[in-house]
């Protein structure tokens, strides 16, 4: 029997796809006419690795109440939805319900406020908070769905980590939540800007918002789709670099980097033949070589550097989980303890 997660999704959220994928270019194009203006901005000179360039040397009051403003509105609105649709809707539905086209259109008003808001007072959080609390609220993301998924498509070559059922089950219900604030805190971390990192960044971030307005729907849990969330870093985290060192740089970490969790993870849980696993399998190493006769062989390490980090996190990660179940069965035994009392009381 055909799994749930194979079968076609309805036309209804099929074309909310669409749409969105549509209006995800359609946006980062009117981000690119519009933002020439932006170029007059004056901004403090580049200050190295840790410095975010794209911010006023001045901000302003408004500056910092429209964009945190923002944040927290955008932020707390998809939250509620969220929990709207586990409270109420619960179960996966065939076709779109009425909260998946508020949080479509929530999400649609949200990135136009933002488009005005930089325009008008151009900050984003980053004016507060370091760079590293943007990357950093990705990498959760990414990590958390590798411990996710590894009850359906495995760690390694499709065989599945030692991680209890408890925590996957846990990790997949609030998974939502944990999502959006990586979305809507890195969507709100940057202005509007026009460089070809900040294009590609916002319709990664639209295609995130998308995923996260579609919950409880079957287009929702659709392999390629999900995998389209994954892999879009490697574009841009490896486009990023190369833009700002150029091809001498450390693009190749990001890119081999993520290609190789690709490989040993992301791809098994495709249905793929063994024979499309080999030559995909075989061009990642193929094209390691290439690049590393070019390049020096001294610097191979440079792609186990982010698998290293992203595979062990998942094991920092399923231990905090797992911590926060036992706090969580601790309150709820005393509890239990303290009503027990009353009652005999």
């Amino acid at each position: 029997m055909q799994s749930s997660l194979d079968q076609s999704p309805p036309r209804s959220a099929q074309t909310a796809l669409w749409l969105g994928i549509v209006f995800s270019f359609g946006f980062t194009a009117l981000i690119w006419w519009a933002g020439q203006r932006l170029h007059a901005i004056e901004k403090l000179p580049d200050q190295g690795a840790s410095w975010y360039y794209w911010q006023l040397p001045n901000p302003t009051l408004w500056s910092r109440v429209t964009a945190w403003g923002g944040y927290l509105l955008h932020q707390l609105t998809i939250w509620g939805a969220i929990y709207y649709a586990q409270t109420r809707v619960k179960k996966y539905t065939k076709g779109l319900q009425t909260i998946n086209w508020v949080a479509l259109g929530a999400n649609a008003l949200f990135i136009i406020l933002h488009f005005i808001q930089t325009h008008f007072w151009y900050d984003g959080l980053a004016q507060d908070v370091s760079i590293f609390s943007s990357q950093g609220s990705v990498i959760v993301m990414l990590v958390w769905i590798l411990l996710m998924e590894n009850s359906r498509r495995g760690l390694f070559m499709g065989k599945r980590a030692p991680i209890g059922k408890e925590i996957g089950r846990a990790a997949r219900q609030y998974h939502g939540y944990v999502f959006s604030w990586a979305a809507i805190y890195t969507f709100w971390y940057h202005p509007m800007e026009t460089s070809s990192g900040h294009l590609v960044g916002f319709i990664y971030m639209f295609f995130l918002l998308l995923q996260g307005s579609l919950f409880l729907t079957r287009i929702h849990v659709n392999r390629w789709w999900m995998l389209t969330q994954e892999v879009m870093v490697l574009f841009h985290g490896a486009m990023v670099a190369f833009v700002q060192a150029g091809p001498t740089g450390f693009w190749p970490m990001f890119f081999f980097g993520f290609f190789g969790i690709f490989v040993i993870t992301q791809m098994h849980g495709l249905g793929l033949s063994k024979a499309w696993r080999w030559v995909l399998g075989g061009g990642y190493l193929a094209l390691v070589i290439g690049i590393y006769t070019w390049r020096g062989w001294d610097k191979i390490d440079e792609i186990v550097r982010i698998p290293v980090i992203e595979y062990a996190l998942i094991a920092v990660l399923a231990l905090l989980i797992w911590l926060v179940l036992q706090l969580a069965k601790l309150f709820t035994r005393r509890k239990a303890v303290l009503v027990s009392d009353e009652q005999r009381a």
